[in-house]
């Protein structure tokens, strides 16, 4: 028997242990190289872990929600019960390691509700049709979507792949009535083997989030049932999940420890829109990357932080510690609600150009849920885009320990006073505010207001005719 130990992998320097969030398969089951065996969490963000061979699970030494140090054997996989997997006939099935896959679910099947449970990863392994990822299959198996539904979504991924983001949108879709009912399943006739373990997860958990009713206190989570009377009668209690949970605590923290003062600024980027539309697609056609806002802000703060090199810093005790790496955070929202922060690494070192693919790969990946724990550590200040969602302007809070968050709003075009060499005007202009948050530990307002006003006018003196 060729044993492989599968261990909790190193996710990043200061990485040291993970939580287990799911085990996507049990003791028995086969499994293939890079097929994902479990999900996995830090404080930064959750990870698939993928098996290291083909073969046969036939030890799992951790449960869900056991916190694993980096570098710990979780599993075992037997490689030798491969070339019985592949070359068994499809007949009675005898010991779970000689049975190809679908004799395997028929003898131990799992609920259909059950996390990692196999109708659904009997049918995309035998149906030959587009490819599905584990986590779209568990959405799948979790909101009780059929294959033939699931056939049906259509895939903004790479290759007409089914994105999380599709299926949270047809789960929403379906909810709210705006898609037929498909046909259900056609049912197995053998009787199915009754299930040994019960579903892990609470209901809660696996049920679509709904938005409660504000009542003052209704929107509060409950950690234990709750009688609605502690409520009132018209409220619906909900349970954070664990990425929501971080968030909060995070925020928490950094107002407790910054005090936050924010200033703002208005803009005129008449300049940048019109370059941007006039350039936009010569540049996709040249660099294969569609240009957005985002890449433009960064460029401007970074030259700015050159000049106020306190705004990248961060506080240790009554120590000020200046960073010299401009490593510049960007707020992503992701297709649950909630927010990360992936890094642009050494952003003074890229072009306009390379700005664009690093916004691009890595807002990609934040929402298709492929963000390596490293990819949000070591900002040393960023960026948030209120204006994506429609918002003039915010107060953001500080991402620790860092000591200054920028916003930027919509860009609308408003009638405002322009100067010219024949006297004062009115013209129609494309205006936005920015808004900076900072640390009034070490950024004063005269600092900060002068910081910012320095980034309005590097957007408000942009260069028509540059190149990229």
């Amino acid at each position: 028997m060729a044993i492989v130990e599968l261990v909790m992998p190193k996710m990043g320097e200061s990485i040291m242990e993970a939580t287990i969030l799911r085990w996507h398969k049990k003791p028995g089951d086969h499994v293939k190289t890079d097929e994902t065996v479990l999900e996995i969490a830090t404080d930064k963000v959750d990870s698939e872990v993928p098996s290291i061979a083909d073969g046969e699970i036939t030890e799992i030494l951790y449960a869900e929600n056991d916190v694993v140090p980096v570098g710990t054997i979780i599993a075992r996989i037997n490689t030798a019960a491969d070339a019985g997997f592949a070359t068994a006939a499809p007949v009675a099935p005898v010991a779970a390691q000689e049975a190809p896959a679908a004799a395997v679910w028929e003898e131990a099947p799992v609920s259909q509700h059950e996390p990692g449970g196999a109708p659904y990863e009997a049918q995309f392994t035998t149906s030959g049709a587009r490819f599905y990822s584990p986590l779209v299959l568990t959405i799948a198996q979790q909101e009780g979507i059929s294959f033939a539904e699931l056939e049906k979504i259509p895939g903004t991924g790479n290759e007409g792949r089914v994105t999380k983001k599709d299926i949270l949108s047809f789960v929403e879709a379906k909810s709210k009535g705006l898609l037929p009912a498909a046909a259900p399943a056609p049912q197995r006739t053998q009787t199915p083997a009754p299930v040994e373990q019960p579903v892990s997860r609470p209901a809660a958990a696996v049920a679509p989030a709904a938005v409660p009713v504000s009542n003052g206190i209704g929107s509060q989570p409950a950690t234990a049932p709750v009688s609605n009377g502690n409520y009132g009668p018209n409220v619906e209690i909900i349970e954070m999940d664990r990425m929501r949970k971080l968030i909060a605590e995070h925020m928490v923290r950094s107002k407790h420890t910054s005090p936050h003062v924010t200033s703002f600024a208005e803009a005129d980027v008449t300049n940048m829109v019109k370059w941007r539309d006039q350039v936009k697609g010569a540049f996709e056609k040249r660099e294969g990357e569609k240009i957005t806002f985002t890449p433009l802000f960064i460029e401007a703060m970074v030259k700015c932080i050159k000049r106020f090199p306190l705004l990248n810093s961060s506080l240790d005790g009554d120590k000020i510690i200046i960073k010299k790496d401009i490593n510049i955070g960007m707020a992503t929202a992701l297709p649950t609600g909630n927010l990360i922060v992936p890094v642009i690494r050494n952003a003074d070192m890229l072009n306009l150009v390379g700005l664009t693919r690093q916004v691009n790969q890595l807002a990609n990946a934040a929402r298709q849920n492929r963000l390596k724990p490293d990819d949000t550590q070591n900002g040393t200040i960023t960026l948030t885009n209120v204006g994506t969602f429609g918002s003039l302007a915010g107060t953001p809070i500080i991402n620790q320990p860092q000591v200054a968050i920028l916003a930027v709003g919509t860009i609308k075009k408003r009638p405002v006073v322009i100067e010219s060499p024949y006297g004062d005007t009115i013209a129609i202009r494309h205006m936005m505010y920015l808004s900076l948050s900072y640390d009034h530990r070490i950024v004063d307002g005269a600092m900060g207001s002068t910081f910012l006003s320095a980034i309005a006018q590097e957007l408000e003196n942009f260069d028509v005719n540059r190149g990229y």
